[in-house]
């Protein structure tokens, strides 16, 4: 047993860690779903790269961008969360973990905690009010509010410089994340949920005017690009619109043009 793995497996018996041992269960020790990711990550992600995973979690992608050679900056408000990344990662320099939210501003923000699924604490009230009383939402509380550390996107790249990859999972935060980003980048990606559907809208908004010109979406957490072509943003916004609300949530990817100059349209 590695490291990382062992790490993993110390924190699942640890008291401390009861409210994410369920995140460490499904996210660790799949090796077939650790291939796919990387399969899938390989389209946007090089060896020598700098990559940003804002809403990091317990840090699965971390391990991916790192198996394919990247520098990661992990942006996590969740105590209990960045107590497990510093663990799992503890022996690894190229793995920088922020205590913080990403935000439209820095300073600090409001942030609601769901104790029983950590994986869905938000700091938009807007989400909350969205999954209440909605279909598979039914009995989640966000029990504990908490003010945490804000940052911007912006302020992460002066400290710590232009990544070539952002993924930005923050239950419905989304738009207020790239609210703090005031330069194109190559690529990134923002979660989209069907219970909220105007954070994708306004996302796909900002990202146009940053300067973004192709997109394409995963749905689910199937490592897939769910349309043989990327497509500029109107045509993404109403693909969005058009999902069945079963879908519940996805990923959209976007491109600036000097990703696709350099690499090619990914595949």
């Amino acid at each position: 047993m590695d490291a990382r793995a062992g790490a993993v497996e110390a924190l699942k018996t640890d008291p401390d860690a009861v409210s994410i041992r369920r995140s460490l269960e499904v996210y660790y020790g799949d090796p077939a779903r650790e291939a796919a990711m990387d399969a899938f990550y390989a389209r946007f992600v090089r060896r020598g790269d700098l990559v940003f995973d804002i809403g990091a979690h317990v840090g699965d992608r971390v391990g991916s961008f790192r198996r394919l050679g990247a520098r990661v900056v992990a942006v996590e408000p969740q105590p209990a969360c960045t107590r497990a990344l510093r663990a799992i990662y503890r022996d690894d320099g190229e793995v920088t973990v922020v205590e913080a939210l990403c935000a439209a501003g820095a300073g600090s923000v409001p942030f609601s905690v769901n104790s029983a699924n950590p994986t869905i604490s938000t700091a938009s009230p807007h989400f909350i009010r969205a999954a209440d009383g909605a279909a598979g939402w039914e009995g989640e509380r966000w029990d504990a509010p908490v003010d945490v550390a804000s940052l911007t996107l912006d302020g992460l790249i002066a400290e710590h410089g232009v990544p070539a990859f952002v993924k930005i999972d923050v239950e419905g935060y989304e738009d207020e994340v790239l609210a703090g980003l005031g330069r194109p980048l190559p690529a990134l990606s923002f979660e989209f949920t069907t219970i909220e559907r105007a954070v994708a809208q306004r996302c796909l908004r900002r990202l146009t005017g940053l300067g973004f010109q192709a997109f394409n979406l995963a749905l689910g957490d199937t490592m897939a690009l769910a349309s043989p072509q990327w497509m500029a943003a109107p045509r993404m916004a109403a693909y969005l619109r058009s999902l069945p609300y079963e879908v519940n949530s996805g990923d959209v990817y976007g491109l600036s043009r000097a990703l696709r100059h350099r690499r090619g349209t990914p595949a």
